[in-house]
């Protein structure tokens, strides 16, 4: 007896029956690849955080005494041109660099942060509602300059001496540790140990044990500047150099912990 014959439904219909089971088996496959795919992509990830856990968090603080200094300064001229106002200003510039360099300070420490130069402008009353263009009258040219002082034993002179030379604006000292590295590390390792001990008690609490670590954060906050302020170019003439007291300098790293639990 041929295949046709034990097979009546498929001997009727065989043809739509053959493409449907390969439509089928090729669907079957197409999945079968897809999630092979995703297999291979899972290989090497972290496996997904896992529910029980718990975070603690710690903070630390290390101090330091300043071993470097910052200083800015602006110079503002005003003149009638822009050409005028500009020679101006450099010559109170070249008088605070000459200054600068006798005091120690190197060529690398001393950086312009801004140079800008902004007209005066006259305006006229408007009249039957005709509005006369505004006439410039001069220019101000203002150049903004920091200063790193490494010696801080000199930061007073610095300061009295930028004073004399006509600088229009001072404001500083603001003190750092030129390489925090080293505090920040006694900061961190304090908080750590905080949050470690903060994590036993509570797991102790709360009858469950640490696994292990699933999760760290740090952040170490900056610390604000020190001002000291000074005002306008002729009041620095002659003036003493001021006592600045350095104190020191507090470093703070907070840190959060999520521990998994059992």
């Amino acid at each position: 007896m041929s295949d046709n014959a034990q097979h009546p439904f498929l001997n009727g219909h065989g043809r739509p029956v053959r493409f449907a089971l390969i439509a089928v088996l090729g669907m079957l496959a197409i999945f079968l690849l897809a999630e092979t795919v995703d297999v291979v992509k899972g290989i090497g990830e972290p496996p997904p955080s896992p529910s029980d856990t718990i975070v603690v968090s710690g903070q630390g603080k290390a101090t330091a005494i300043p071993d470097i200094a910052t200083i800015t300064y602006t110079i503002t001229k005003t003149a009638d041109t822009v050409a005028d106002a500009q020679a101006e200003a450099t010559h109170v510039e070249d008088a605070a660099l000459t200054f600068l360099k006798k005091q120690g300070v190197a060529e690398a420490d001393v950086r312009t942060t801004s140079y800008e130069i902004n007209p005066h402008y006259e305006y006229h009353t408007c009249f039957e509602g005709v509005c006369p263009a505004p006439k410039i009258t001069g220019y101000d040219v203002s150049q903004a300059v920091s200063v790193k002082v490494r010696d801080i034993k000199t930061v007073g002179d610095v300061i009295g001496g930028l004073g004399e030379v006509g600088v229009t604006n001072l404001s500083g000292p603001s003190f750092a540790v030129d390489d925090p590295t080293s505090v920040e590390a006694q900061a961190r390792a304090e908080a750590i140990t905080k949050a470690k001990a903060q994590a036993k008690e509570l797991a102790g609490q709360l009858g469950v044990r640490l696994v292990r670590i699933v999760y760290f954060n740090e952040q170490t906050p900056s610390s604000p500047p020190i001002p000291y302020g000074m005002g306008g170019g002729e009041s620095f003439v002659k003036a003493a150099a001021p006592s600045v007291p350095t104190g020191q300098n507090e470093y703070t790293v907070n840190v959060s912990i999520t521990y998994e639990i059992r």
